[in-house]
């Protein structure tokens, strides 16, 4: 983590094993890494350069000296022994263990130094909630990387400060390995970035690392709502002597720093400023800087991490937003591996092909954990008024890493007095208490999420659709959605698309509700109805998907004659005759809709498809009343929204899918997806349905878990309008993560639903939860019990140092 790290709380481990604290992450743990030094290694990287004398290149520098005492290895450090930039460091028992096992000196010394604590206070609006039970760990940087120094002399590295290193390229023709560890600014990576390929984003809130001369008893989130827009203080302890030290980061949006001043004001005066406004946290004692000054977070990302024989680690690989708490983390497992590497492969380009193949992954789902958590700060504002212990809640599950089933392990007291307050009955998990979307009640928060299957026949659904949803609407869902259900023949995607556009059509479909109702009680079924429009025309997924058919073609319709891809066809950009033609059409098909039998009806307005293409401006062109600015974007659907709306019953919900942003530069932007919830909100919808992207085909999302949320997070709590969530949501335990944050009213599921049809059923006997949010069918509730299984004990690391 790094030095001004205000970490996340931890995921926990199972109830028996003690907390596992700061950043752990099961799924991406990393073992010990590193051989015996017992065993001699193999004979390259002789004379190693190690780049900057941080925690990263210090502890890389020790381990390989370690490894191979006959090694020359020089580190150069720019800045005086005693010179940091920071104030606290807090690692994980999870980077501790992999101190222990490959130097238990260093070991040692770290575990003599630190200060523990176990409770997370978060205080706003005067309300103080308390999460305990999260084990955490920190002692000062200064004194970090004093046992780093010390280490490195007795072990016989050559540490020369005040020194600036020569250029890499120089080091590399000298040295066997370049061992880059110079930091976010890496003047290494500078040089040659047309090798590494770097990628470096800021972010939108400026933030600045103080100290305070005395120990928080916790780690302390707080928010104080100036006249100037909100801020927030990270504090953490680091030191118990004398009166102990503690750092204190303070951050705001841009627009608020410039608002209060603060880019007028130096070091002191920010000091100054910030105990003034946090004097109530602080007991109105004073911060002090060590070089402080106000910045941006800057996310770096590179596509190689090395070039030859030079290799990156730490900051200058990859940054980690400080609010989870990883950088310091994540140098420490690099050296690790780097050392492990070198001991394991033949020669240096394997060793490091292998060591940036085993540290990626780990550090990409890291990246993702900080970026959500950094935008969640972002929209801070969002939240304030959420009760107080959903905000702390939420706060806390801020990176979807940390969970309602961890903090329950963790906490149960504090997670039993959240599920209250949502209105969870006792004994009843979130995603089991029911939800009302107009005449509608929901028994649970699950939904089957609308997935094409591609086999009607003449849009016609038969016994494979009669089986699909049964079984899902058996499986405990409080709701299972159709798939994209077209209002036309010339509207389908493809030709095993159903629709609703004849009487044979309904008919079919009433099949379908009829079981659902009578043999899945307590189930409601919806119909999703849409128009291809410039989608239209193409092969069956498993045959192709977006592409042409090769023959059989029918003409496509859309906002604009532009194609979805290269190749494909054009499509005939609607007149206002055409568009009032398609408009009655999902008319009569809603009317079918209602008369089939359907308990909800949702508008299909994203994934690039008729009525999401008139809101994108990358594929609506139109320079007449439909085009334009958002507000001629969303003339059509909203026209089509309230012609369906006055056909389809009263008593029965309309939502509306929309995708929240295009994944493409200047596409529909979150701001817009605010503006067009609230309009379809306006117009009567009674839930927004939010997805992301497949508007265009150069798009590039940004894939993982619960990667859409966000989206519709911001919508629900910047607008009020109830939104069902969906993309990568794959748990039981992230339905009810989300839930209880209040990010999300309803949970849409596709892909674990194909995996699982009984998933809701298998949540609920997972959670031991036997009420009225769900019921095992009368014929399957032999079945209700977890079968037994055999042995989960987790293997030994497979390699560790030995002492």
């Amino acid at each position: 983590m790094s030095a001004a790290g205000a970490p996340e709380p931890p995921p926990a481990r199972a109830a028996s094993a003690p907390p596992a604290p700061l950043d752990t992450v099961p799924s991406d743990a990393v073992p010990a890494r590193a051989a015996s030094p017992q065993t001699p290694p193999p004979a390259t990287a002789h004379r190693i350069a190690v780049v900057g004398g941080g925690p990263g290149g210090l502890y890389a520098a020790a381990l390989l000296k370690r490894l191979d005492p006959t090694r020359e290895i020089t580190v150069w450090e720019r800045n005086a022994p005693d010179d940091t930039f920071g104030f606290g460091v807090v690692l994980s028992d999870e980077t501790l263990g992999g101190i222990e096992h490959a130097d238990p000196a260093v070991y040692a010394a770290l575990q003599a130094e630190f200060v523990r604590w176990d409770d997370i206070d978060i205080v706003h609006r005067d309300r103080r909630c308390t999460s305990g039970g999260h084990g955490f760990a920190a002692l000062g940087r200064r004194r970090l990387l004093e046992i780093l120094h010390a280490r490195c002399r007795d072990l016989g590295v050559e540490l020369r400060f005040r020194t600036e290193a020569p250029p890499a390229a120089e080091l590399a023709t000298t040295h066997d390995l370049v061992v880059a560890a110079d930091g976010v600014h890496s003047l290494t990576r500078a040089a040659h970035a047309d090798a590494f390929g770097p990628s470096v984003t800021s972010h939108r809130c400026r933030y600045i690392w103080l100290a305070a001369d005395f120990a928080f008893d916790a780690f302390r989130f707080e928010i104080a709502e100036t006249e100037h827009g909100v801020m927030q203080l990270h504090g953490y302890p680091f030191s118990t002597a004398g009166s102990g030290a503690s750092t204190v980061i303070v951050e705001m949006r841009e627009e608020v720093w410039e608002a209060a001043g603060f880019a007028d004001l130096d070091e002191p005066e920010s000091a100054e400023r910030c105990a003034k406004i946090f004097a109530a946290a602080l007991g109105g004692r004073p911060l002090r800087g060590n070089a402080s000054a106000w910045t941006t977070f800057r996310t770096v990302v590179n596509a190689r991490w090395s070039h030859g024989n030079t290799v990156l680690i730490g900051d200058a690989a990859h940054t980690a937003h400080f609010s989870i708490g990883s950088g310091t983390k994540l140098a420490v497992e690099d050296a690790l591996a780097l050392a492990a590497c070198l001991r394991e492969q033949p020669d240096i380009p394997a060793a490091l092909t292998a060591y940036e193949a085993e540290r990626r992954p780990v550090v990409a789902s890291t990246q993702r954990a900080a970026r959500a958590s950094l935008e969640w700060f972002e929209r801070l504002p969002d939240y304030l008024d959420q009760p107080p212990r959903q905000f702390a809640f939420n706060l806390l599950t801020r990176s979807r890493r940390v969970t309602h089933d961890n903090l329950r392990l963790r906490d149960a007291d504090f997670t039993r007095s959240v599920e209250h307050d949502f209105g969870c009955p006792d004994g009843t998990p979130p995603m089991f208490t029911p939800f009302r979307l107009g005449g509608l009640t929901l028994r649970n928060r699950v939904v089957v999420s609308p997935m094409d299957m591609y086999s009607a026949v003449d849009g016609v659904p038969g016994d494979f659709h009669l089986v699909h949803l049964g079984a899902r609407a058996l499986g405990g869902a409080g709701l299972v959605m159709t798939e994209m259900v077209c209002v036309s023949a010339r509207g389908r995607i493809t030709p095993g698309c159903a629709g609703l556009y004849t009487g044979e059509q309904a008919d079919a479909w009433r099949r379908v509700t009829d079981f659902v109702h009578a043999q899945a009680p307590g189930a409601a079924i919806g119909v999703q109805l849409g128009h291809s429009g410039r989608k239209g025309s193409t092969k069956l997924m498993w045959e192709g998907i977006d592409d042409p058919l090769p023959d059989g073609n029918w003409p496509i319709e859309a906002a604009s004659p532009l194609p979805y891809k290269p190749g494909g066809q054009t499509p005939h950009a609607l007149s206002r005759a055409g568009l009032t033609e398609i408009r009655e059409q999902f008319v009569e098909a809603a009317r079918r809709a209602a008369h089939a039998g359907f308990d909800l009806l949702e508008l299909h307005c994203a994934h690039g498809y008729l009525l999401s293409g008139f809101l994108s401006p990358l594929t609506n062109h139109r320079t007449d009343a439909y085009g334009g600015p958002l507000s001629g974007r969303l003339r059509y659907p909203l026209e089509v929204f309230d012609a369906v709306r006055e056909v389809w019953p009263a008593d029965r919900p309309m939502t509306v899918r929309i995708s929240a942003t295009d994944w493409a530069d200047g596409g529909t932007t979150s701001d817009d997806a605010v503006d067009i919830a609230r309009a379809f909100a306006a117009h009567g919808a009674a839930a927004i349905d939010v997805s992301t992207g497949q508007v265009v085909a150069d798009e590039r999302p940004a894939y993982g878990r619960s990667y859409q949320t966000p989206y519709a997070d911001r919508i629900r709590n910047q607008t009020g309008i109830p939104v069902l969530t969906v993309g990568a949501v794959s748990s039981w335990d992230d339905v009810n993560s989300l839930l209880l944050a209040g990010r999300a009213d309803l949970c849409a599921l596709a892909r674990p639903h194909l995996y699982d049809p009984h998933w809701t059923l298998h949540a609920a006997a997972e959670q031991d939860y036997t009420g009225p949010g769900v019921s095992w069918p009368v014929q399957y509730r032999a079945g209700s019990r977890r079968p037994q299984t055999g042995r989960t004990d987790a293997p030994r690391p497979r390699l560790t140092l030995g002492g």
